[in-house]
């Protein structure tokens, strides 16, 4: 009875923590830091008082702070939960959604349109992110069948080469265009707008609702494909559409706020350290934690100094250590 009491109460908390986070971080910011009380008020305002739409701290509020704290935690909800499918997926407890090589991929497809500006760098972002999962699996099919190793490897191989091609736009870009790639390989919040939520909203959205409708299968190909063909699932479709939907909706965040290292491979361990390897409530756990951490990072980034720090540097900061805990606890046991 007391451990069904303690698993609703941590259940609770997935949806109680990320409304408080919500409404702080309404409250932080570099140009003006607000009461709780004052929030009620400018809230209230905007159901009240028309006159005062043109205030700047509503201006702030609902143009500025309320997209971009939408946006982060879309983008953490959307690493986290990828992360934990493809672990699940490759029963791999290193595996995270840049493994398949779509970080550098979407990252050389922005640096591309940064120098060379034919199309947008969201759109540019995505296609090449998706391009690199295609090669990916490409270059690990063999037989007519591709192994879990040799997709992580080629993933890894396709990976530096995409970083590789990175690095030559970089050094064929003037010192304007070099800031600008570089500040967008370290995570760029700061860019966050209304028309970035509405891209990326879209893909990533359906994306985790896909996720969760098959969670409960998760558990089955985190066992093995002869325990998934026992009961009745095929095992190679289900992977080809969670690796799928993974890649768009990493492909998505990456493309909306840039490079976000670490943060796919570190929350899906947190939530199993909280919740267990069932991935029926771990899906949910890692939306709930992945969104609520990031959230969490990006208020620490933006108040912290008078000067806003790239969040990716925070999430390299806090996430190494995370890890590192994490590896010597060696708290669950994985099947390679």
């Amino acid at each position: 009875m007391e451990q069904k009491i303690k698993v609703r109460f941590k259940i609770t908390l997935l949806w109680v923590v990320p409304l408080i986070l919500l409404l702080g971080s309404l409250l932080l910011g570099t140009t003006a830091n607000l009461t709780p009380t004052e929030l009620v008020h400018y809230i209230a305002q905007v159901f009240t008082d028309v006159e005062h739409t043109t205030d700047p701290i509503q201006t702030i509020l609902w143009k500025v702070r309320l997209p971009r704290i939408i946006l982060t935690f879309l983008v953490g909800a959307a690493l986290a939960a990828s992360g934990g499918v493809l672990q699940a997926i490759f029963r791999n407890p290193i595996v995270d959604p840049f493994t398949l090589g779509i970080s550098s991929g979407s990252a050389f497809g922005a640096a591309l349109a940064m120098l060379f500006p034919f199309i947008s760098v969201n759109l540019s972002a995505f296609v090449f992110g998706v391009c690199a999962v295609l090669l990916t699996y490409i270059v690990s099919y063999a037989g007519q069948q591709t192994s879990i190793v040799s997709m992580v490897l080629a993933g890894i191989i396709v990976s530096g080469v995409f970083t590789a091609l990175l690095t030559l736009l970089q050094y064929l870009s003037d010192p304007y265009k070099l800031q600008a790639i570089v500040q967008w390989t370290m995570g760029n919040l700061h860019t966050a707008s209304w028309a970035k939520v509405q891209t990326a909203a879209g893909p990533i959205l359906v994306g985790l609702v896909v996720i969760l409708l098959l969670r409960w299968k998760l558990n089955l190909l985190a066992l093995g494909d002869n325990e998934a063909l026992a009961v009745g699932v095929n095992p190679k479709y289900l992977k080809l559409i969670l690796i799928g939907v993974a890649t768009m909706i990493t492909a998505s965040a990456v493309a909306a706020v840039g490079v976000i290292s670490l943060f796919g491979l570190i929350v899906p361990h947190m939530s199993r350290m909280i919740f267990g390897p069932n991935n029926t409530i771990g899906v949910w756990a890692n939306i709930s934690i992945g969104g609520s951490f990031l959230l969490l990072i990006d208020d620490f980034s933006r108040s912290v100094m008078p000067f806003e720090i790239p969040v990716g540097v925070f999430t390299m900061l806090i996430g190494a250590p995370i890890f590192i805990y994490l590896m010597k606890k060696s708290f669950t046991p994985w099947n390679a």
